[in-house]
């Protein structure tokens, strides 16, 4: 599959700097890391939470886990996770579980934690489980400030905001 037309028409329309890189298929966001020969905190997942008032998509390193109580409490929300059905229906243009980082291009707000600033590079799903997108730390902070993603450490232990 190649990326979905709207991540690279998002890509081209903001002017982002990014290359691809192929790997061998991958089940996993770990599985991708390795197979992709890059370290795993490098490597940005996007979990989908929803609650009564929508969608958010939340961006951290393959590395961690969400931790929707804090989450909930940062976002005055009451989050749990979206279905693979609704993820199949929001991002019918992606492979199951390939989510990019790329809210807006999808309608719906984001939230990225503050720890993902800490690589050099960063690596996220195009859309399919055969190939990621490389950018630099600078290029993918502006996306996120782009998408008006909000900033906030929400993976563990002491939040901030």
């Amino acid at each position: 599959m190649a990326i979905p037309s709207r991540v690279h028409e998002f890509m081209m329309e903001h002017g982002l700097r990014y290359d691809v890189l192929s790997h061998p298929h991958s089940h996993s966001s770990m599985d991708t890391a390795h197979l992709a020969r890059i370290p795993a905190s490098s490597l940005a997942k996007s979990v989908v939470l929803e609650d009564d008032h929508g969608y958010l998509m939340a961006v951290l390193p393959s590395t961690q886990h969400v931790q929707l109580g804090i989450l909930s409490r940062v976002m005055h929300r009451e989050l749990r996770l979206a279905s693979e059905s609704e993820l199949s229906e929001l991002f019918g243009d992606c492979e199951a579980g390939a989510v990019p980082p790329l809210g807006a291009a999808y309608g719906m707000r984001m939230i990225v934690d503050e720890s993902i600033a800490d690589q050099d590079e960063i690596y996220f799903e195009s859309g399919d489980h055969e190939k990621i997108i490389q950018m630099s730390r600078s290029d993918f902070m502006t996306m996120m400030d782009m998408e008006n993603a909000q900033r906030v450490h929400f993976t563990g232990g002491n939040w901030r905001h």
